[in-house]
């Protein structure tokens, strides 16, 4: 299966993937700012979220995205767990990734504290519950900043509903194909985002990956929350393109 995505503009390649509280819709306020740059943007629903259906097999999400690229170099921007798949990508295929931007990403070695899993359990009891709103409000307060609008908190709400409905209507999902990498095999300049609104697990990741990474530059923002590029665009397209130029 090919995941739903699109393609806007010409120039060097930018892959996109979104945060696992989303959908590729995350990167609306980016992708006119990338374009404009003279950049190509590629950015996609991985499975189970927007317009990409689960597997209905084993999968995994780094060969999905990958296989929507041709075969010449790109940089990766990565969201949360968007961020998690860039990783595995740029340790997999140094060669072709020449820039990677993680921004409040998750990695495989994160360790959940009391309050993510205060999180991860109380979103659990609600959807067994059958609160879905619920569940839907859980997160838009918790992943959302406070500088964010209304207008990006709705947008929220209408993405995370869109991932229950998909996630929830299958009995189980297929497990994803693991290969062996590591993260020190990475070559490409890395820039880490993360903000003082957001969980600390996440502060602890980037901080991990910043001594592991050859190439990485450290960036904390006292404005985000765990979305920066919704919650103000303004601010972060700046950064990001001057982190890819």
């Amino acid at each position: 299966m090919t995941l739903a995505h699109d393609v806007t503009g010409d120039g060097p390649t930018v892959l996109l993937l979104h945060s696992t509280v989303v959908d590729r819709r995350m990167w609306d306020p980016t992708i006119p700012a990338l374009a404009e740059a003279g950049f190509r943007a590629v950015r996609c629903d991985l499975r189970g979220y927007g317009d990409s259906p689960l597997a209905a097999e084993p999968y995994n999400d780094a060969d999905d995205a990958l296989a929507l690229l041709g075969p010449g170099p790109f940089a990766i921007i990565g969201s949360s767990g968007g961020g998690r798949v860039a990783l595995e990508i740029a340790a997999r295929h140094p060669a072709r990734v020449t820039t990677l931007v993680l921004l409040c990403t998750a990695s495989d070695d994160l360790a959940p504290g009391p309050r993510l899993r205060a999180v991860w359990d109380r979103e659990n009891a609600l959807l067994e519950a059958g609160d879905i709103d619920g569940a839907v409000d859980l997160n838009v307060t918790q992943w959302v900043g406070p500088e964010a609008s209304d207008q990006t908190r709705s947008s929220v709400r209408v993405m995370q509903r869109r991932v229950f409905d998909i996630q929830m209507a299958v009995p189980e999902e297929p497990p994803q194909t693991a290969y062996e990498y590591a993260y020190a095999d990475i070559t490409a300049r890395t820039l880490l985002v993360t903000g003082a609104h957001d969980l600390p697990e996440f502060s602890e990741v980037a901080d991990h990956l910043a001594g592991v990474l050859p190439a990485a530059t450290r960036m904390h923002l006292p404005w985000v929350g765990h979305l920066p590029s919704i919650e103000r665009p303004d601010l972060l397209n700046p950064i990001l393109l001057d982190f890819l130029r």
